[in-house]
């Protein structure tokens, strides 16, 4: 069964959504990010994906204050990105409560720290995040492109003992229009003891029923739910009767 992940991600303290990580496409739909994880967490969700949007933007951690609020309000999960880019951001992450965080520009950039930090905390609390628009891997908020591929870039890593993957295409993310199952499915191909967490275009629950039989090992979607695409409750019927 694929491991359902729903996402915050934070501007200002709050609850908001973008497309293809447009900051100029940005949509409030929660005040109190704290009672959105409360209500995931009361429908049966163990994990929750969160975006410090401001952070990716100012390429340091800045809503490690809501972290902290939803990691002691809740017993979730979390997974934290957005902003990391230096020790102390690193440092302030799992301080405030983040149990993984996923770091992609770093791994892009500046590989050595990204191993170093691998290696000082581990593989399963580091998620390598891959996001990738055209096949080539973007960097600092999706607002710059590298020379990267993905395949390439994911095997430097794997070979290095990363677990999990979080992989978004940036052309699907905030456009209700279906995930890059294909994509997904190549990456699973080629990384069969892969830990990926598909990330982008989520709109039903027949596009998570899709990436389940793909034999995806989990996803993070957010909008579907904001915008009334997908109901918190038929997400958890769903996962009752598939476990």
């Amino acid at each position: 069964m694929i491991e359902l992940i729903p996402a915050i991600d934070l501007i200002d303290g709050k609850c908001v959504r973008l497309t293809k990580g447009d900051y100029a496409t940005q949509k409030t739909y929660h005040e109190d990010p704290v009672a959105v994880a409360r209500e995931f967490e009361s429908y049966g969700f163990k994990r929750l994906h969160v975006v410090d949007l401001d952070g990716a933007r100012s390429k340091h951690i800045v809503n490690h204050k809501v972290l902290e609020r939803l990691a002691s309000a809740t017993g979730l999960t979390i997974d934290f990105g957005g902003g990391i880019k230096a020790d102390e951001d690193l440092r302030i992450a799992f301080e405030s409560g983040a149990a993984l965080v996923t770091i992609g520009s770093v791994a892009a950039t500046r590989p050595e720290l990204f191993l170093g930090w691998l290696g000082l905390y581990g593989s399963d609390h580091i998620i390598l995040g891959a996001d990738v628009k055209d096949g080539l891997i973007s960097i600092n908020g999706w607002k710059e492109e590298s020379t990267q591929e993905l395949l390439p870039f994911l095997r430097r890593y794997m070979d290095e003992g990363v677990r999990h993957v979080l992989c978004t295409d940036i052309s699907k993310d905030g456009m209700l229009q279906g995930p890059s199952t294909d994509l997904y499915r190549k990456v699973m191909t080629e990384f069969p003891d892969c830990g990926l967490i598909a990330s982008g275009g989520v709109s039903c629950l027949q596009d998570l029923i899709g990436l389940n039989e793909a034999g995806i090992p989990a996803v993070v979607f957010g909008k579907a739910i904001y915008e009334g695409r997908i109901s918190l409750n038929e997400l958890a019927e769903w996962a009752e009767n598939k476990g």
